[in-house]
């Protein structure tokens, strides 16, 4: 078996040894427990965050429970060579140069991460202050009561004479337009102090209701019997759902995954993805079922019935995202301004018709995927009325080689991709010439 494939039982070996139950360690990091049995017996693969909070917790380097420290290091070293794309580049010495300079190359290594880390940061807080609607709305607002007062404060400066009834007027538009600008720029300091906290961050109510589809990792087995007062009420309890329009969305989105568990039992539906190797289309054939609920109930199944967990995200005609289960490898902006070259978009354009496409994503970490979409009509379809459609995505990660693949980004800000046709603004991230 190879080194990789054997992290899991490295966790188990130094949970053991740290004399900890399985069920304490997941509730640690925050997982479920049947998921981190699936994990300690290498039927998922882990890595990114996860492998570091285990480790973190488990008091080890996240290295040692991967691939071991020198083939981690050596691994890093040949990424950040690929990153960089230099020709020159003695790859075929990267083993020799970590044996003789162990010091410089976890330095090259350490300096990556960083790198990469800071990329990645970037592109998150791009996102937001590029499409958060909460931020466009207090910058509106601070810079109108900022020209208020600067309009009030020149008619005083100018104006030689003026009653008095006016001038306590101005007077007083003044105080009040300047403790408004203050309270406002109190929320808003405080508002970019807790956008670095997962849950403190969260402004919208979509947000909150894929806080909530994370936290039960897409799953909800016991409402698939539940009529719509027991899904209601389970959003009335999730903490995480502070509004009542969030617990709104939640319902609704609550509804569709129980009318695809109604029509695709999990049972039926895991013989079709096993006989049929998770091919979306073939699956929806088999069981006579519409491709966006195979996909919607795939995303939902895949970290128990595949080897590789998949990704899902939907949007509506105007492109917007509405819902998103990240995959490690592609990443999905938060709010809109996603790559046009995502098959989501194309099948736009094309209704009804199944799209399936090879793509690589761009950045450090380049990696290939395989995705399948699909657009279909919602509501009541009416004569002279042309309908509305949602688009749906699933994305599948591949290993190793294979066709050539089309390159895509997530979003134009943060994609280094060179002379891009359907680039609409600079990137942060390009390399310089």
């Amino acid at each position: 078996m190879a080194r990789d494939t054997l992290t899991g039982s490295r966790i188990r070996e130094r949970r053991i040894m740290a004399g900890k139950r399985q069920a304490e360690l997941a509730a640690e990091v925050g997982i479920s427990a049947s998921y981190l049995n699936l994990i300690e017996h290498n039927r998922r693969r882990i890595g990114g965050k996860l492998l570091v909070d285990i480790a973190e917790v488990l008091q080890v380097e996240a290295s040692l429970l991967s691939e071991g420290a020198e083939a981690a290091l050596i691994s890093t070293l040949r990424e950040a060579a690929a990153d960089v794309g230099r020709a020159d580049t003695e790859l075929d010495r990267v083993d020799e140069f970590a044996g003789r300079f162990p010091g410089w190359a976890g330095l090259i290594a350490d300096q990556y991460k960083r790198l990469g880390n800071l990329e990645r940061t970037a592109a998150t807080l791009t996102d937001r202050l590029t499409h958060d609607p909460h931020l466009a709305t207090s910058m509106h607002e601070m810079l109108t009561m900022v020209t208020a007062i600067r309009s009030t404060a020149g008619i005083l400066a100018d104006t030689k004479e003026i009653e008095p009834e006016w001038r306590n007027r101005f007077h007083r538009n003044l105080n009040e337009d300047s403790q408004r600008l203050a309270e406002s720029s109190q929320q808003l300091v405080s508002y970019l102090d807790e956008a670095g906290d997962a849950a403190g961050g969260l402004t919208l109510p979509l947000e909150e209701v894929e806080a909530m589809l994370e936290a039960h990792e897409f799953r909800f087995d016991m409402l698939d019997g539940a009529d719509d007062a027991a899904l209601e009420s389970f959003a009335e309890q999730q903490s995480v759902l502070s509004s009542r329009e969030a617990q709104q969305m939640a319902v609704t989105v609550l509804r569709r995954f129980r009318a695809d568990a109604r029509l695709l039992p999990q049972k039926e539906f895991a013989a079709a993805v096993a006989e049929f190797e998770a091919d979306p289309v073939a699956i929806a054939k088999s069981l006579h079922a519409p491709l966006a609920a195979v996909f919607r109930r795939l995303a939902c199944l895949s970290d128990e019935l595949m080897d590789l967990p998949l990704g899902l995200v939907m949007c509506d005609g105007s492109g917007t995202l509405m819902l998103r289960k990240q995959v490690e490898g592609f990443q999905l902006p938060r709010f809109s301004a996603a790559c046009p070259k995502w098959p989501l978009f194309q099948a736009l354009v094309r209704p009804m018709r199944p799209l399936r496409q090879t793509v690589m994503v761009t950045g450090r970490d380049a990696r290939r995927f395989e995705c399948y979409a699909i657009s279909e009509p919602i509501g009541a379809l009416e004569a002279n009325i042309d309908p509305l459609y949602h688009s749906y995505m699933l994305i599948k990660p591949l290993d190793g080689g294979g066709p050539v693949a089309r390159e895509v980004g997530s979003t134009c800000r943060v994609c280094p991709s060179v002379d891009c046709e359907g680039r609409r603004e600079p990137s942060l991230l390009a390399h310089s010439a």
